[in-house]
């Protein structure tokens, strides 16, 4: 093959076509680069034995063990043979299976005592963990040369193995070759044409590798000090260009011209103010005091508003778009789901009486008007929503993406307010913003406590402010787990709470993960494809993919459709019991919700289509079936659905997760606490960052591959202090030629345009 010299030329070029073809289909690696920052996730070393009892079921892995046991059988009349051979490890055993002509092969090759790789999918069979036909690279045995050990395998035996994140069509070691031969390649190049984004100052204060040793360590290493040496380099490469990124788009937005926005002497918010029933937070009077600094200034505010479930950010939300009606000015609340919007109109006008009615015959002197605009209204709703828009009669529009359509025009757009910001595209949300005359000032909640390292990494660009105090009279949630496979007489005494917190005059509410109509044959109404789905449509698993029992049980989700009538027909027959889903008409939708407010309905059984926003005081229990279906910081959000009023909640999470599993830990966990941010961090460190520069935006890897945003709290914390003192030094990055070529390189297009709008 050629030689390469820089990180960006196509893998086809060293390591073939078909290679580079499967890596590409399966790996979505393309690049050298790409090979290169495709790190192994861990090394195996000489002697060392894999805890063969923590295999995941269903996923592809390679494992070093060795051989206890092999064995040949017949079968169909002595036609057909198997060949099965056992591993060890000293912490459990796994079952390697052969058929076919090949067995006899094998047999020869895989004799006990035998050490070597093996990779495949691990599934069960007789209640056994197994792989069926995996590949494997016997190893080379202690003492000498091997002749059926392969090259691959002579060459490891003395060394660190790095194992890398695998698929079926090319197992860890052939990635390991194709990364050797990339190395090869561009040592004999002497690296030439490579790019290092770190400033050669900042490397020797912080003690840091050069990059092509790092490189050459992580994929090579010789001693575990090789390996520590190059993730500590590596790591402050993504946290540096990261936060590198971050700080000029923080120091673009700051030279931003924009309308100052200050609450009049008497106006609107001091009218609101002086109707409130309750004293605001010291937490709220901070965070406000915040916010309002920020839109008394002639450049956009940026600000994320985070905080626990319940801690009134709707509430502080409001006074800052009463102060920007107060200057004359709009805001536009954006909300992810139309039953959110219409609950955010629905409390926004009861909290603010008739100062919501302004223009109106009995509207407040100060009033002003608050409008809704979402899909489904009728045409002549919409006709007067969009006119109380462009008119600026409405000082407040709450929508949903309905607001980012070109027909919606604003008078003067001085505050938009992005509600669980998580669930909406950049484009979207730059849409909406490009609706001012100037750039207006930028409010993003979520209702997820964001870990002090997230925020850094994910919202780098933002101010943050937190809400970590609840109002005064907020009661506590009681949480339990109820083992329904193991004890099932603890699922029937749940509804037996449900039934005494009806009787005393409370209202539940029942989260399933699925709908239950997805066989067109037995749904009623309009069904839509996954591609035309609204953003409240649940997809039968929780926020981070944790579908599928704990123990290998795959049967589907419980359902809204099929428990509700379960119940109304059983434990909670004579009940009120009402459905929501997200595929149920907006206009239905919002007629249940009615009811369920009013207390005309009294067991909701529901999607996540509540799982924020929905504001229900008389709701003192949450039910949540399948509840290991769903992850961490979504059972919490659902949680904080109850306990909204003077009385008590209580949430219970239902699983068939064994006791023990990761599942039920999980489970254990959310039960154990109600501190949201402990949640967040558990909660990320089982699944992990994902792409903290939009994977949802672009689609692509993760920009992370080496970083832990919960572990590297200190790398991260330096590497924004380094990159905002350099970036207020020198924003166009004239002195740091290569730091400005490794942005262009590291984020592609589609991030660079999500870090561009923000």
């Amino acid at each position: 093959m050629g030689s390469v010299t820089a990180l960006s030329e196509p893998l086809a070029k060293v390591v073939g076509g078909t290679t580079a073809k499967v890596m590409a289909d399966h790996l979505d690696l393309r690049t050298v680069g790409d090979l290169l920052h495709h790190y192994p996730r861990r090394y195996a070393e000489r002697g060392e034995l894999t805890r063969l009892a923590e295999l995941p079921l269903d996923e592809h892995v390679t494992v070093v063990a060795e051989i206890a046991d092999a064995r040949s059988h017949t079968f169909n009349r002595g036609k057909g043979q198997r060949l099965e051979v056992t591993l060890t490890d000293g912490s459990g055993r796994l079952q390697l299976v052969f058929f076919g002509r090949g067995v006899h092969h094998h047999k020869r090759e895989l004799v006990p005592g035998r050490r070597g790789m093996f990779a495949g999918k691990v599934s069960v069979f007789n209640r056994k963990l197994q792989l069926a036909h995996p590949a494997y690279e016997l190893l080379a045995a202690d003492g000498g040369d091997v002749p059926e050990a392969g090259a691959a395998a002579r060459e490891f035996a003395g060394r660190l193995l790095p194992l890398y994140p695998a698929c079926k069509q090319l197992e860890s070691w052939k990635l390991a070759k194709a990364v050797a031969l990339v190395l090869d390649s561009l040592a004999a190049s002497g690296w030439a044409g490579l790019i290092d984004p770190l400033p050669a100052e900042l490397r020797r204060e912080r003690g840091l590798i050069e990059l092509p040793e790092a490189f050459e360590k992580v994929h090579r290493p010789r001693t575990k000090a090789d390996i520590a040496a190059a993730t500590a380099r590596l790591k402050w490469d993504e946290a540096f260009v990261l936060q590198v990124a971050l700080a000029r788009r923080r120091h673009t937005e700051g030279q931003l011209p924009a309308t100052a926005r200050r609450p009049a002497e008497d106006g609107l918010l001091t009218a609101f103010d002086a109707r409130l029933p309750f004293t605001l937070t010291e937490g709220q009077r901070t965070v406000s005091a915040e916010i309002f600094a920020d839109l008394a200034t002639e450049h956009p505010m940026h600000r994320l508003l985070q905080g626990e479930v319940g801690s009134g950010k709707t509430l502080v939300a409001l006074r800052a778009m009463l102060a920007v009606a107060d200057s004359g000015g709009q805001s536009a609340l954006l909300a992810p789901t139309e039953v959110l919007a219409q609950q955010h109109h629905r409390s926004i006008t009861e909290m603010m009486g008739d100062l919501a009615e302004g223009g109106l015959i009995g509207g407040a002197e100060h009033g002003t008007r608050v409008t809704l605009l979402t899909g489904s209204m009728g045409a002549a709703a919409r006709r007067r929503a969009l006119l109380e828009a462009v008119t600026g009669e409405a000082g407040i529009v709450i929508g949903t993406h309905a607001l980012i359509e070109d027909v919606v025009k604003f008078h003067d757009l001085g505050l938009v307010v992005v509600d669980e910001q998580h669930r909406f595209g950049v484009e979207q949300r730059d849409a909406l913003r490009g609706k001012g005359h100037r750039p207006p000032h930028l409010l993003v909640m979520t209702a997820t406590p964001i870990p002090r390292t997230v925020a850094m990494t994910v919202f780098g660009d933002l101010e943050t402010s937190v809400l970590d105090q609840l109002p005064a009279g907020r009661a506590p949630i009681l949480s339990h787990v109820v083992p329904a496979r193991d004890k099932p007489h603890f699922l029937s005494r749940a509804w037996e709470r449900v039934r005494e917190e009806v009787a005393a005059g409370h209202q539940v509410y029942v989260v399933c993960p699925r709908i239950g109509d997805e066989d067109p044959k037995g749904t009623k109404g309009p069904q839509k494809t996954k591609k035309t789905a609204e953003p409240d449509e649940d997809t039968g698993a929780g926020e981070d993919g944790a579908a599928g029992g704990a123990d290998g049980d795959r049967r589907p989700p419980l359902a809204v459709l099929d428990i509700a009538g379960q119940l109304r027909g059983g434990p909670l027959s004579g009940l009120a019991v009402e459905s929501l889903h997200g595929r149920m008409a907006p206009d239905a939708k919002d007629e249940v919700m009615r009811r369920f407010s009013a207390g005309e309905t009294q067991v909701l059984v529901a999607t996540t289509v509540i799982e924020v926003g929905v504001n229900v005081p008389n709701a003192t229990v949450m039910v949540i079936m399948d509840a290991d279906r769903f992850g961490v910081s979504q059972l919490h959000q659902l949680r904080g659905r109850v306990g909204r009023g003077t009385a008590g909640g209580l949430c219970l999470l239902v699983s068939e997760a064994p006791e023990g599993s990761p599942a039920r830990s999980r489970l254990d966990a959310v039960a154990g606490t109600q501190d949201g941010f402990e949640l967040s961090r558990i909660d990320l460190e089982q699944r992990r960052e994902g792409d903290v520069l939009g994977q949802a935006q672009s689609g692509g890897r993760s920009s992370l591959r080496m970083l832990a945003v919960i572990e590297d709290e200190e790398i991260i914390a330096a590497a924004r202090a380094e990159a905002t003192a350099l970036v207020a030094a020198d924003p166009t990055l004239e002195a740091a030629p290569e730091l400005r070529a490794a942005l262009d390189a590291l984020l592609d297009s589609d991030r660079e345009e999500y870090l561009d709008k923000g």
